[in-house]
């Protein structure tokens, strides 16, 4: 299976690309972002406890996200692979997940880190705020978000280097030259992997 973690600061894109790749791959899409929406909106408890912590910039617990994302995975039958969009965020995340897959005989194929300069990623979401209305697009709980990323995200890049799974991505750009670009990487890395 292709599994790939896409990976970026909010706003760098990775639900855009996401849908290019499961277009162009066929495999199926999991963003924690939709998936915390949805469980939000159909009030369910997960959704109240999620909503709480989102509400005041901060990540979910990492028990409360593996088991989750362990259950949407496995909900997806005869699979080609999963995008994981918005996950993991920590080093014990990524940790969390590659367990998760292992038990399943499973594991990361290549985690693609879309790079946007910080000016830009505020351009988008105070944008995308405007235009989708969502309620964590304003300029002070963006910049939380952003401190968020880079205090507790970051060190990701140096962990999936050192799992040989690292791939960076120029995110700014034509989006089709990003796309292609993404797309080399991906096509590289189920190269290197047979």
């Amino acid at each position: 299976m292709l599994n790939i973690v896409i990976f970026g600061a909010p706003g760098s894109g990775k639900g855009t690309q996401s849908e290019k790749i499961v277009e162009k791959y066929g495999i199926n899409h999991i963003s924690t972002g939709d998936v915390l929406r949805a469980e939000i909106k159909n009030g369910t408890e997960l959704g109240k406890t999620a909503k709480s912590y989102i509400d005041q910039g901060q990540l979910i617990p990492d028990e409360l996200m593996i088991d989750i994302l362990a259950s949407v995975f496995d909900s997806f039958q005869d699979s080609k692979g999963v995008i994981f969009d918005g996950f993991p965020r920590t080093i014990a995340q990524a940790e969390a997940l590659k367990k998760m897959l292992a038990e399943r005989k499973q594991s990361v194929s290549v985690m693609l880190d879309l790079d946007v300069p910080e000016e830009e990623l505020m351009v988008r979401l105070i944008k995308r705020g405007k235009d989708s209305g969502r309620a964590d697009d304003n300029e002070e709980t963006i910049k939380k978000r952003l401190a968020v990323y880079h205090s507790q995200t970051s060190p990701l890049i140096d962990w999936y280097k050192k799992e040989g799974q690292y791939q960076h991505i120029k995110g700014l750009g034509k989006l089709e030259e990003i796309f292609a670009d993404v797309c080399t990487a991906i096509n590289s890395s189920v190269v290197s992997s047979k």
